[in-house]
């Protein structure tokens, strides 16, 4: 049988030879390979499929190689069909395809080579395939989709263009599979890369991964000169999704996502981002860094015939209104003026129109608050101008409306949103004097008045209304002054009699402790001379060492146990104790040890070692 690669045709041809000498199974064997496009450009991708018909299951596919090609990815599927024909009995075929996603290295008129399956310890080779490849991409094939499939027809195809609405989630530009990374990589992304300015446009960072990611150690976001900048979305954890890039599928991770506003026109550029990035797991970690794609942005000067007072951050959908807390006062209450513009766009970079008012209206510096609500990746929120306003006189003043100019990017056009006045009217308040007409001799008056502040109880004078008294008595003179200054030397001798106090309390505690550990001691000493006379000589001697050594410890402030003889002599010499006493307590210490590990001796010799003690024990200085 007779397949083509490319066009459909036979791609091998089964030689008549082998087949008369080949085995049974041979009979059906068909092996060929396909192309899903005979003309593609060097950045575009395409499918490879090499089949096999009725191959016996030792066969071994070998794919074409060649350094004008990369392959990217490769699947195997296998299926069977069974077919009747003329009431015959049924043909089942077993069909293997192996699917190959390739990309080519250079462009010019390029050959896929043979591919190969052993069979039987023969070699059967497809045709080659001969394809053209283009600078550049071309993108899929006319009416299809990626991957081959076919593009369903557009209904609303003759119905009349519109324009595009930019705040809608637009679709992030499709990323290409660089050379020497295809298994991970990190592409940036744009939803659009031709704004005017001041319109938003979303920033995403991505890694695209085909092995197991660990981690991600560092990102380097790239710089963005010429752009004011506002996180949309910065996940804490990695999330992938499946994504399928020019055929080859890929576990997305998004990184970052950012809008950006472009604050001049022209082209500018957005430098590429790095990540540091640990693949596998645990103890089997691999670090790599990759770098992304670099990007650019046209951005065009907003069309002419701008409103005044229009700025190039306002730009977006936004509308204008003012709140005011109440409209009817009394003279020195005040009124809270809110400006409060929202809609979508740069909304802290805008400014709001500033409120004014007449003369009989004090308005006092505001404060600013801004919300800010990332939606489907567009920055939208409110800023928030709040006035405190404060009457100066009765009557009724109006706060004229306001203008907030800007350019729609939905309707490609300018508009202005605008706030209705507002009247205040200011009454007198209860208690106060009636508000008489402005003559000149009030007006004289007027300016002679102490200026007012603002108080939680309404108006106060700014100057303190001071009154004269007559001079009091020095403090020098009054009877507390010289206890006054006595106090605080009688408080520290009280405070160094205290502590001399409770050092002495102290020196005499420590003396009673002592005394108390001594007639421990001596107490000990009393009860190994009833193990004199018993069998166990050894503990009668670990008794009287012990007695001796808790009375050393008394008398010498520290205890002795696990000292050496010598330490001990050193200790009994710096404390003072006499040449005698001294000679009679090495003579008590080695006497229990001999006694303990030498025999213990007779009767007589425990009661020599007893007096000796009790001889050590008594008349201590």
């Amino acid at each position: 049988m007779r397949r083509t690669g490319s066009s459909g045709r036979v791609a091998v041809l089964v030689g008549l030879a082998l087949l008369a000498s080949a085995p049974a199974w041979a009979a059906g064997l068909e092996f060929y390979q396909t192309v899903n496009r005979e003309e593609v450009g060097s950045e575009d991708t395409f499918m490879l499929t090499i089949v096999t018909v009725d191959a016996p299951p030792d066969a071994r596919v070998k794919p074409p190689s060649s350094d004008d090609f990369e392959i990217l990815s490769s699947t195997r599927s296998a299926q069977r069909s069974v077919s009747w024909s003329g009431g015959g009995p049924a043909k089942i075929q077993e069909v293997t395809k192996y699917v190959l996603v390739m990309r080519a290295n250079r462009a010019g008129r390029l050959t896929i080579p043979p591919a190969e399956m052993t069979v039987g310890g023969k070699t059967l080779r497809t045709d080659p395939v001969p394809i053209s490849v283009k600078t550049g991409r071309l993108g899929p094939p006319a009416g299809q989709a990626q991957g081959g499939r076919q593009r369903l027809p557009d209904p609303f195809a003759n119905f009349p263009s519109r324009l595009p609405d930019p705040f809608a989630e637009d679709a992030e530009d499709e990323p290409t599979i660089p050379r020497g990374d295809s298994d991970l990589f990190l592409r940036a992304s744009l939803d659009r890369d031709s704004v005017v300015v001041g319109e938003q446009v979303t920033l995403s960072l991505f890694i695209y991964s085909r092995v197991d990611l660990n981690s991600v150690d560092s990102v380097t976001m790239p710089k963005l000169e010429g752009f004011w900048t506002e996180e949309v979305e910065s996940p804490t954890q990695l999330s992938g999704e499946q994504k399928v890039v020019d055929g080859v599928p890929y576990r997305a991770y998004l990184l970052r996502r950012r809008a950006i506003f472009p604050v001049k026109a022209g082209t500018l550029t957005i430098s590429p981002a790095e990540a540091d990035i640990t693949t596998g797991f645990l103890f089997a970690g691999h670090r790599v860094r990759r770098v992304s794609n670099g990007l650019k942005v046209k951005v065009a000067p907003l069309p002419p015939g701008a409103p005044p007072g229009m700025s190039n951050a306002n730009v977006g959908s936004w509308r204008l209104s003012m709140d005011v807390s109440q409209t009817q006062v009394e003279l020195g209450q005040p009124v809270t003026v809110k400006v409060i513009l929202e809609g979508v766009g740069n909304v802290k970079n805008v400014t709001p129109p500033k409120l004014t008012g007449p003369a009989s209206l004090k308005i006092y510096d505001p404060t600013t608050t801004d919300k800010v609500t990332p939606q489907r990746n567009r920055v939208q929120g409110r800023r928030v101008v709040e006035y405190l306003v404060m009457p100066q006189r009765t009557g009724t003043f109006t706060l004229p409306g306001l203008e907030f100019p800007f350019y729609d990017v939905r309707k490609g056009a300018y508009e202005v949103a605008r706030t209705e006045p507002v009247t205040l009217t200011v009454e007198q308040g209860a208690g106060s004097a009636t508000s008489t007409p402005t003559s000149p001799t009030h007006v004289a008056d007027a300016a002679n008045e102490q200026k007012n502040v603002l108080t939680t109880g309404g108006l106060r004078p700014v100057r303190y209304q001071a009154r004269f008294v007559a001079p009091g008595v020095a403090p020098w003179k009054r009877g507390f002054f010289v206890p006054a200054m006595l106090a605080p030397v009688a408080l520290l001798l009280g405070v160094a009699f205290v502590g001399g106090l409770r050092g002495k309390l102290a020196n005499r505690t420590q003396g009673d402790q002592g005394r108390q550990q001594a007639r421990a001691a001596r107490k000990r000493l009393a009860e190994a001379e009833m193990l004199q006379a018993g069998g166990d000589v050894g503990a009668f001697y670990g008794e009287v060492e012990k007695a001796l050594h808790g009375f050393l410890g008394a008398r010498l402030g520290g205890p002795v146990n696990g000292l050496t003889r010598e330490v001990i002599a050193e200790r009994m010499s710096t404390a003072g104790v006499a040449p005698e006493r001294r000679a009679q307590v090495l003579y008590v210490l080695e006497a229990c040890d001999f006694g303990r590990y030498g025999g213990g001796g007779d009767a007589a010799a425990r009661q020599k070692v007893m007096d000796a003690a009790a001889a050590a024990m008594e008349g201590w200085a």
